[in-house]
């Protein structure tokens, strides 16, 4: 692991942050995560965007330049060819409670080791939901409790991916991936709405391929899906094999070796 905070590298065994840091106390905070291949990360710019994005929905201010400088720095001193690059920005130092300090916020760039998935995965969808009109929905934060519970609870039940629906009883996402399935030959995946985060990886198959419906979905679609994948910046397209124990017909099916494929092909093209 190599570690930058707060404008300049330390030991990865350093504590580094307060206790009073509002991201440690509340979760007040956004993050990115991205793949990096021989010191190039995927769509650094993308990510870079959205972590504005989610910070301005909460209200953070972001440096983007001094964040830029210690991605920099961070892949300078890792020369790993495969890694995982992670960019977090707290509230700060705060009192205890929801009410934000006047500290400047904290900012941690990190790198650990990229594993490898699987070649598909079984997934199950969770009985809690995803509020697709919280003050959260669409942010990337680091309130991630949710996710927690749910991808334990896939776990427990064979699965690698837990898969939520909203509110409304639609197909929503996974804990950290997107949800693409197949249906009559036509691409589907849930819109923005849902309260589905806007996947970097998502967006650019929906912008590559270029007929992929976004559409809203029983969560019953999973299940009777011809086909499905997840779809995330270190998974790519994953194909899913089985939905709560249920065998899909194909795994990969046509849609999503065109989706595999073609994400193969461009992703060189994305600017850093």
């Amino acid at each position: 692991m190599t570690l930058w905070v707060d404008g300049r590298l330390v030991d990865p065994g350093q504590p580094v942050l307060r206790a009073d840091d509002h991201g440690v106390t509340v979760g007040d905070g956004v993050f990115e995560t991205m793949k990096v291949i021989d010191g190039r990360p995927f769509a650094l710019t993308r990510h870079l965007d959205r972590l504005v994005a989610s910070a301005s929905g909460l209200g953070l201010s972001i440096d983007l330049d001094a964040i830029r400088a210690g991605v920099e720095s961070v892949l300078a001193a890792d020369a790993s060819p495969r890694a995982r690059l992670r960019v977090t920005v707290t509230g700060g130092p705060a009192p205890f409670g929801s009410d934000r300090g006047d500290a400047e916020a904290t900012v941690i760039i990190a790198t650990a080791p990229l594993s490898d998935w699987p070649p598909s995965a079984d997934v199950v969808v969770v009985p809690w939901t995803r509020n697709e009109r919280a003050a959260t929905a669409g942010l990337k934060t680091t309130s991630y409790a949710d996710n927690v519970v749910a991808l334990q609870y896939a776990h427990e039940h064979g699965a690698a991916e837990a898969i939520f629906a909203n509110t409304r009883g639609e197909l929503c996402e996974g804990t950290g991936s997107n949800v693409f399935v197949g249906i009559g030959g036509e691409l589907v995946t849930p819109p923005l709405d849902s309260g589905c985060l806007s996947g970097i990886t998502r967006d650019l198959i929906i912008e590559w391929l270029g007929d992929v419906s976004e559409r809203a979905l029983p969560i019953s679609a999973l299940a009777d899906a011809d086909e499905a994948f997840l779809a995330s910046t270190t998974r790519d397209v994953q194909p899913i094999r089985t939905v709560d124990g249920k065998e899909l017909p194909t795994a990969p099916g046509p849609l999503t070796k065109r989706a595999a494929d073609m994400f193969a092909q461009r992703c060189a093209e994305v600017d850093p």
